[in-house]
């Protein structure tokens, strides 16, 4: 997997959890530019599973296919997810479960690389 598609989603991942933080912070309840954020982030990790599977039924290395897999299908998954939880939460912590959702994404991005590499 390209590193800087790597690190560019965990980046994009990471910010929109600081963004989603901040609004959880200020007691701000989802918004527009909240879920743009996150849907950036979305189109990213989709041209990333898409990377990943096209990497692995091309590739002969020794990885734990199904393994990588699930991260890459789990982290498109969990945004969707979250979103939905942040608009029907009304309270503060819908965009709580937001920030926490994306930071999670973003250390699965990483770990995923970790996977791809060899070292897990």
């Amino acid at each position: 997997m390209p590193d800087a598609l790597v690190y560019l989603t965990s980046a994009a991942a990471l910010a929109a959890a600081v963004f989603a933080g901040w609004h959880t912070a200020r007691s701000y309840r989802f918004s527009n530019p909240l879920f743009y954020a996150i849907a950036v982030v979305e189109v990213l990790l989709v041209v990333v599973l898409v990377w990943g599977i096209v990497a692995v039924a091309g590739t002969d290395r020794d990885l734990e296919k199904g393994l990588y897999l699930s991260y890459l299908v789990t982290t498109v998954l969990i945004p969707p997810a979250s979103v939905l939880w942040g608009i029907g939460d009304k309270t503060r912590w819908g965009t709580g479960v937001v920030a926490v959702a994306l930071f999670t994404v973003s250390v699965m991005l990483i770990r995923t690389h970790q996977i791809w590499q060899g070292h897990g």
